[in-house]
């Protein structure tokens, strides 16, 4: 089968693509407020340096909500026009935010 005999475009699934990334990205920020609410559990054994793990899942997790409807948006154009471009910041801001939860896990909970 051939482009010209698939209107739909090469990839396929025309707007697929788009809603797997959402659902994606919506189980990430979910993991990031499950993980948050744990973290709000281990502030009476682990006092208020837990708050800075709190802090930075749950500003990960809005960073991804507030910009969701974008990132929709430019995929949805992107599969159109058969051009995507990948989020690269994106995902390295989702990656650096858990590199630092990590690290900050290891410094306020081993010592406790």
């Amino acid at each position: 089968m051939t482009n010209a005999d698939n209107p739909a475009g090469s990839q396929g699934d025309p707007g697929l693509q788009p809603e797997r990334t959402t659902l994606a990205w919506a189980r990430t920020m979910l993991a990031l407020v499950t993980a948050s609410a744990i973290f709000l559990r281990w502030l009476p054994r682990h006092g208020f340096p837990v708050l800075m793990l709190f802090v930075v899942a749950i500003a990960t997790a809005a960073a991804i909500y507030l910009t969701q409807r974008r990132r929709y948006s430019t995929n949805s154009y992107g599969i159109t026009q058969e051009k995507v471009d990948a989020e690269i910041p994106a995902v390295l801001w989702t990656a650096s935010a858990g590199v630092a939860l990590g690290a900050l896990g290891i410094v306020v909970v081993i010592p406790g």
